[in-house]
């Protein structure tokens, strides 16, 4: 397995080798890798646009928590503190905080939390709150993928959970 599948796998419960699941999941190599890649171009991309490696890591921890992913979770924590992160990024992370007088990282953690509990309740005006806090459009598709990932990837954690239960 890739760091990716052992992620992953770990995240889900610490599936053996000699469990049932392990076969399937060995079999499905390609969407680790696909998983990998996107992981890296969500979190750590060459270019980052307008949203820090630090904050994408916090954001990303931060929906790992809303998700109630405590494994996923850490694994964020660990991608925040290699940024190098100010102690505005860490607050990010901790779903309590609302991103304080900053109205740009209010709207950030706003749509990042409404996406992550409530996506359906997202409308245009959602968006056009983060361009009025000066968030650019490809920053918000940034945000988009991101968030969209997370979530992703906090429902795979789940489902294999489940499986790894069920066998």
């Amino acid at each position: 397995m890739n760091a990716q599948e052992t992620t992953t796998v770990r995240c889900a419960g610490s599936i053996e080798t000699d469990h049932p699941l392990a076969e399937t999941l060995d079999g499905r190599s390609d969407i680790f890798a696909m998983t990998e890649q996107a992981h890296d171009a969500a979190l750590t991309p060459v270019d980052p646009g307008g949203l820090t490696h630090a904050e994408r890591a916090a954001l990303a921890c931060r929906m790992a928590r809303l998700n109630a992913e405590d494994d996923l979770a850490h694994h964020f924590e660990g991608l925040l503190t290699s940024a190098n992160p100010t102690d505005t990024a860490m607050h990010i992370a901790d779903p309590k905080y609302d991103g304080g007088s900053d109205t740009r990282l209010t709207a950030l953690i706003r749509y990042t939390d409404l996406v992550t509990r409530d996506t359906k309740s997202v409308v245009a005006a959602d968006i056009s709150a983060l361009t009025d806090t000066g968030v650019s459009e490809d920053d918000i598709v940034r945000l988009s993928e991101l968030v969209a990932f997370v979530n992703y990837q906090a429902r795979v954690v789940r489902g294999l959970r489940l499986l790894a239960g069920a066998s």
